[in-house]
């Protein structure tokens, strides 16, 4: 079993602590460039090459994608009874609490174990996170900026939703990709998750750690809540097997970077935002052996 958890966590701990070591250094990451040419690039290609090759069928795949939605949808109305209750601002703190980390963090841990079909269905998973993270998200954010049709078309701008469509169809249909496409999108995408994870150890090194006590709380709150939430879902659903592991690994990922992204451009207390990432994360990282001891 130990071997079977290194095989599992080693390389994402390894490919963040090389992120976190860059970081520290103080070397130059061009973080903006990198975060686009993976959403830009990577992860659309990644999306169409795990779908065209992996056997799943689209009903799996939607039970996935509907568990995360109702997860997600659980912890924000919690959230939102919980803000309330501590009299905090509700644009600051329920979307670190919604929106968890299952790209950057998710998708490599999902990929190692439980393979291609596991990634497969994390993708689905991920997609949901991606759409909610630009209308929710935004939504409780912003104030009156943009309206409704600025956020509709900041998902329209989106290549991983076309690229979901695209993997989506190739999977109902089971239509095969010509080679020298496979291969391309294999190149392309293989760039996704070894940037994502060093990305994300970048970003921890450049984060600040304050407000202990409320980070805490909302790390465990969001890891710990959402793993509880996955678990009555999967039970409701009669989830089983790789879809329902999936499921629980992907709602208990620590508070997603990008979080601290929104905070830092809406002025939404960035500073404490960013320690809610940093500390979430570690929290994670502790529990995480535990989980998958559980669940493999």
């Amino acid at each position: 079993m130990l071997s079977e958890l290194l095989a599992i966590l080693a390389p994402i701990m390894i490919s963040v602590g090389a992120g976190f070591i860059w970081g520290k250094t103080g070397t130059e990451f061009p973080s903006d460039f990198i975060s686009r040419i993976v959403m830009n690039i990577g992860t659309p290609c990644l999306i169409i090459s795990v779908m065209a090759k992996v056997d799943v069928q689209p009903a799996v795949m939607g039970q996935v994608a509907l568990a995360t939605a109702i997860v997600m949808t659980a912890m924000g109305l919690f959230g939102w009874a919980l803000l309330r209750w501590m009299k905090l601002e509700i644009g600051t703190y329920l979307p670190p609490l919604i929106f968890p980390n299952n790209g950057n963090m998710g998708l490599p841990l999902c990929l190692f174990a439980y393979g291609q079909t596991g990634l497969a269905l994390a993708l689905g998973s991920f997609m949901v996170m991606m759409v909610a993270t630009f209308t929710v998200g935004l939504l409780l954010v912003t104030t009156s900026e943009g309206g409704i049709f600025k956020r509709m078309e900041a998902i329209a701008k989106q290549p991983v939703i076309y690229a979901m469509i695209i993997a989506v169809i190739l999977l109902v249909t089971h239509t095969e990709l010509p080679r020298w496409i496979s291969n391309t999108l294999d190149l392309l995408g293989g760039i996704a998750i070894p940037l994502m994870t060093i990305a994300l150890g970048v970003s921890l090194a450049t984060l600040k750690i304050h407000f202990w006590k409320r980070s805490l709380l909302f790390s465990f709150l969001r890891v710990g809540g959402g793993l509880l939430f996955g678990f009555v879902v999967c039970e409701l659903m009669g989830l089983t097997g790789v879809s329902r592991n999936i499921v629980l690994l992907q709602s208990a990922m620590p508070i997603a970077v990008f979080n601290y992204l929104l905070a830092l451009r809406y002025d939404r207390h960035p500073e404490e935002v960013a320690a809610m990432v940093l500390v979430s994360t570690l929290v994670a990282f502790i529990g995480l052996p535990f989980l998958l001891v559980a669940i493999l």
